[in-house]
């Protein structure tokens, strides 16, 4: 399963500790990326990897809805095309890396 977060630049850095600080999120793949390489008009991109229980975990915190109280909204989620098409530009990039990769030590 994968999850794509996009939080405004101020948001970054609190969205990043909470993430890596949560037990069961920190134990999926976490990766940060500017959004401005994708199309969006800045901030970041976070893409969760992972099982059911880590990336709703990681939507939740992101959405300020993990604690008891209600807390910040640090990201929104990203869902349907504008998903598709950046997870498609992510995965495209992923594949060049790993060409790249095979021409060094191929």
């Amino acid at each position: 399963m994968e999850v794509i977060l996009h939080a405004e630049g101020k948001n970054y850095r609190k969205l990043q500790d909470k993430l890596l600080k949560d037990e069961v999120v920190n134990r999926a793949s976490i990766v940060f990326k500017e959004a401005k390489q994708y199309g969006l008009d800045g901030g970041y991109l976070c893409i969760v990897r992972g099982d059911e229980e880590r990336c709703g975990r990681a939507v939740e915190i992101a959405l300020g809805k993990a604690g008891e109280e209600a807390e910040e909204q640090l990201a929104v989620e990203l869902t349907g095309a504008e998903k598709e098409g950046i997870s498609k530009k992510i995965k495209e990039g992923e594949n060049k890396a790993i060409e790249g990769f095979g021409g060094i030590f191929g």
